[in-house]
């Protein structure tokens, strides 16, 4: 199976999706062969797709502040190991590193799912808009809704002057390759901004040089690069698309500094004082199972007597009674009333456990 093969379902769903907003922008006024119309269309798409991954997205949060909070437990497992190169320590290193993700239900994965997901879904729409003029002309099957005469108009329709499906490599046209470098731009700023204030207000001190925060200082630099190498070789469209992305991402990441902050960070201790102006009380975010010894030692009941001997010997007592007590006297049971006892009657009962208590027990002599 070829990769055109695996990405056609996505293409398929991409061209559905900006058909149906295609027709609402045109239900309500907009002319349908119109830049505007084409361009909104794109913007929905992200909308759609990334109010889709919501949950997701939810879930890579949490999985992001397990990562935070266990650090401190990775830190001791690497120098633990520190040092070892034989296969049994890397091994062991492994296996006590997988013991603790499981124990605290952290997957290290989590945070790539939203990333993964989208991208079958940014080179269907490369390939939808890719294929616009061959569509048009009839040298390229028709996707799903998308017909010969909507990719005509697709296929014509402009941002700033500059066609959607066109590219800055192999354009030559100035406002090709002007639109192309503005929106690299704003999608270097908008990469720039959101990870700048996820290390500067989102990140706890003790977090700054682990693993994690030292990929993210290596994207905020990084990523304006990758942005310029390929951004030259994407249509507009799919740069259109791209910022659209990056907008949404960072206005995510704005709310949740504001409303999930990390713990430890300046961000949740900004929470904090807010929260106590109003009155109310910040609740920690925790891990469970990250203590061990918590989950390891045996649960106990303070302030409670037990006394199950005692009761076993009542039971004995009045399992080993002797003889039935007649009509008209009183039954007599151990300790009850109505039982002479002494000193020596008392050790004698309590030195042979399930054994009876008489009213006339004999005395022993010393």
């Amino acid at each position: 199976m070829s990769f055109s093969d695996l990405i056609y379902p996505f293409e398929w769903i991409v061209a559905w999706i900006l058909y149906g907003w295609h027709s609402l922008f045109t239900a309500i006024g907009i002319p349908p062969a119109s830049g505007a119309a084409w361009v909104l269309s794109i913007i929905g798409l992200v909308v759609v797709m990334r109010a889709a991954m919501i949950p997701l997205f939810v879930k890579q949060i949490h999985a992001s502040r397990r990562m935070q909070l266990i650090q401190p437990e990775m830190q001791k497992i690497q120098a633990k190991y520190k040092g070892k190169t034989d296969p049994e320590s890397r091994q062991a290193m492994t296996q006590e590193t997988m013991d603790l993700y499981k124990r605290t239900g952290t997957n290290p994965f989590s945070s790539c799912m939203p990333i993964l997901l989208q991208s079958p879904f940014f080179f269907g729409l490369f390939r939808v808009l890719n294929g616009l003029q061959g569509m048009a002309d009839g040298s390229k099957d028709t996707i799903g809704p998308i017909t010969r005469q909507l990719a005509a108009q697709a296929e014509q329709s402009t941002l700033f002057g500059a066609q959607l499906s066109d590219k800055f490599i192999g354009s030559e046209t100035t406002t090709v390759k002007v639109v192309t470098i503005i929106l690299i731009v704003l999608m270097s700023l908008s990469t720039f901004t959101t990870q700048h204030q996820l290390m500067r207000k989102n990140m706890p001190a003790s977090a700054l040089d682990n693993p994690f925060a030292k990929q993210q200082k290596l994207l905020l630099y990084a990523m304006p690069i990758f942005f310029a190498i390929s951004g030259v070789n994407f249509p507009i469209g799919v740069l259109l698309y791209w910022l659209t992305t990056n907008v949404w991402s960072m206005c995510q990441q704005f709310y949740v500094i504001r409303r999930m902050p990390a713990p430890g960070s300046p961000a949740e201790q900004a929470l904090r004082d807010r929260k106590a102006k109003r009155g109310k009380v910040h609740e920690e975010f925790t891990v469970k199972g990250l203590d061990k010894s918590d989950d390891d030692a045996p649960k106990q009941v303070s302030g409670q007597r037990q006394q199950p001997t005692r009761n076993k010997k009542r039971k004995g007592a009045q399992k080993t009674s002797p003889q039935a007590p007649k009509p008209g006297q009183k039954a007599q049971t151990a300790g009850g009333p109505g039982t002479p006892s002494t000193k020596k009657g008392k050790a004698q009962a309590s030195s042979t456990p399930g054994s009876a208590v008489t009213e006339n027990a004999p005395k022993t002599d010393n």
